[in-house]
């Protein structure tokens, strides 16, 4: 890690490790919704790259609720003309004209507030939005379909089961609705499953775990996101728990780069855990967090954890690496160094 990183490194790094795989984009259009939000964000940049260098050809729609919000952000993308910024909700957008040829559903608010504030939008969101995006993909006859599902369909994973493989057959409870974003994922999966029998979908899902990276929002409910903003701010981290939650967090680069494989070479059918399995508690974050970000040491309060997953959240990996030789490659270190800076931290020594 040096102090001259930036996020067009990461760039290069994610076109050079999908590398010839590329050219199966050549030609192609791709319908991508969630494509404005954090792990869109990451797609849309890389895509982009990956046309200008190689001449693809490839156009991409991206459904997105304000494409005035996303310019603001993202100007360099008003004008590209390889995209098209389509208005609409995930659940009953109007399906664009024209023939395409891939599919990317991402969109989905993995909000913690939204989630405990309105179970029944967050639930209707995740479900419908996935349906009407298959509806879409069938009567496009899109090939190649990649299907953004989460970790948390595995629901509360035992602190004895260190890495949760994807036969594990592990659920949330259908009895809390703070667990409606796991079960909506799960019955988003299920969709998936009806669609290939009955309509003959090819669709890779992706049950993505806990990340770090530029974009994602440290304001929110994710515990190393609002360490590394207290932390930059000159705060104190506070670990309002006892801190004994497992977690691991794989880099936004990793995740687009083995997103992209998924896309371009994922079995149909096929389910794929996406993650870090570099565990570590959160109290054991917080304290790597102030130590890397020179602020001294944190408080643990020891309350009771009244979030989704008081337990583990690590995923087994090896099917990735064993049918498509995709493995993490950025530290969790490396992570948090870059989360920081690119969000204005500039401490260094």
């Amino acid at each position: 890690m040096s102090a001259d990183w930036s996020i067009e490194q990461d760039f290069q790094n994610i076109f050079e490790d999908v590398g010839p795989h590329w050219g199966a984009l050549s030609g192609a259009h791709i319908f991508i919704t969630g494509g404005t939000g954090f792990i869109g964000r990451w797609l849309l940049e890389t895509l982009k790259l990956a046309d200008d260098r190689l001449k693809l050809g490839v156009r991409a729609t991206i459904l997105t609720r304000s494409p005035e919000a996303f310019f603001k952000k993202c100007p360099h993308f008003f004008n590209a003309q390889a995209f098209m910024f389509l208005s609409g909700d995930v659940q009953n957008f109007k399906f664009p004209d024209g023939e395409f040829t891939h599919l990317v559903h991402a969109a989905t608010d993995a909000s913690a507030e939204l989630n405990a504030r309105d179970p029944r939008y967050m639930f209707d969101t995740v479900l419908e939005g996935t349906r009407r995006a298959l509806d879409f993909a069938v009567e496009k006859k899109i090939m190649r379909v990649l299907n953004l599902s989460s970790g948390a369909v595995y629901g509360t994973q035992p602190f004895d089961l260190g890495h949760v493989d994807e036969d594990w057959q592990g659920a949330p409870d259908c009895r809390r609705a703070i667990n409606a974003y796991a079960e909506a994922k799960r019955a988003a999966e299920m969709l998936c499953a009806i669609y290939e029998k009955h309509f003959g979908l090819n669709i890779t899902t992706a049950r993505i775990f806990a990340l770090l990276g530029p974009y994602l929002s440290i304001d929110t409910h994710f515990a190393a996101g609002n360490f590394i903003r207290d932390a930059i701010g000159g705060k104190k981290i506070i670990v309002q728990s006892s801190g004994s939650a497992v977690r691991s967090y794989l880099y936004a680069a990793d995740l687009s780069a083995q997103l992209w494989h998924l896309l371009l070479r994922g079995g149909g059918g096929h389910v794929y855990n996406v993650g870090s399995s570099e565990a570590i508690s959160i109290g054991d974050l917080a304290a790597r967090v102030a130590k890397l970000l020179g602020r001294e040491g944190c408080e643990i309060l020891g309350r009771d954890d009244k979030g989704w997953n008081p337990g583990r959240y690590v995923p087994d990996v090896a099917l990735l690496e064993k049918n498509l030789g995709l493995k993490q490659k950025t530290s969790l270190e490396e992570a948090i160094l870059r989360t920081a800076m690119w969000n204005g931290w500039t401490s260094w020594g």
